[in-house]
């Protein structure tokens, strides 16, 4: 498959024009309009030094909201509340953090400051929401992602305590349910998330999901 260069004009080439990695298009900007039509449109960005990756990968990693898998150590932990839980209450501090702070499975610091302005932009936007966990006033885990119809769109989750990401993400599954999500994009494997219950399944059946059918 060829790879598509993008310009000022807002577009996207079809998804099913990806490589087989996933990679659909390089170039472009980080503007809300150009980030809120890639996310409908199933696609998501990830940065190669300078220039945005633009990516539609097949088959896609989720996770069905009932299917949450909670060890008994988690729901014990769960159970003592030893950390406080927040929803949007620090978004650039949680943005911040996963631009530092070094996960398992994914491909490095890809988080650019170009980046976390565009998710800033969202965020006030309504379209991007944080979770966050705090021991005390200390913020020691959470992550962040979009909202697009009933689907959230995972982007980045950080923690500085064991289980704390777990403890965030858990929380928000919870409360996003209570919200008529159905869906949430993990986008490619980690074996953090598979032991949450994450699981993949076609592209197609994913955008059927972002269309709200």
């Amino acid at each position: 498959m060829p790879l598509f260069a993008l310009d000022k004009k807002l577009w996207f080439p079809p998804v099913a024009d990806a490589c087989d990695d996933g990679l659909l298009a390089i170039g472009g900007d980080l503007s809300a309009e150009r980030l809120l039509l890639a996310y409908h449109r199933g696609i998501f960005p990830w940065f190669d030094g300078d220039v945005p990756l633009w990516w539609s990968p097949d088959p896609r990693f989720v996770l069905f909201p009932e299917n949450l898998k909670v060890s008994k150590s988690m729901k014990s932990m769960l159970a003592r509340q030893p950390f406080t839980f927040s929803i949007n209450k620090a978004f650039s501090e949680v943005i911040n953090a996963c631009k530092k702070v070094d996960r398992k499975d994914q491909y490095g610091t890809w988080i650019t400051d170009e980046m976390r302005e565009a998710y800033l932009t969202l965020h006030k936007l309504g379209y991007a929401h944080s979770a966050e966990v705090w021991s005390a006033d200390t913020l020691i885990g959470g992550l962040y992602g979009v909202k697009i119809n009933n689907v959230f769109c995972g982007e980045s989750m950080f923690s500085l305590a064991s289980n704390a990401s777990k403890y965030a993400f858990i929380l928000f599954v919870k409360h996003l349910v209570t919200t008529g999500t159905r869906l949430i994009d993990c986008q490619v494997y980690t074996s953090h998330l598979e032991s949450l219950g994450a699981e993949m399944i076609s592209r197609e059946v994913f955008l059927s999901y972002l269309e709200g059918t």
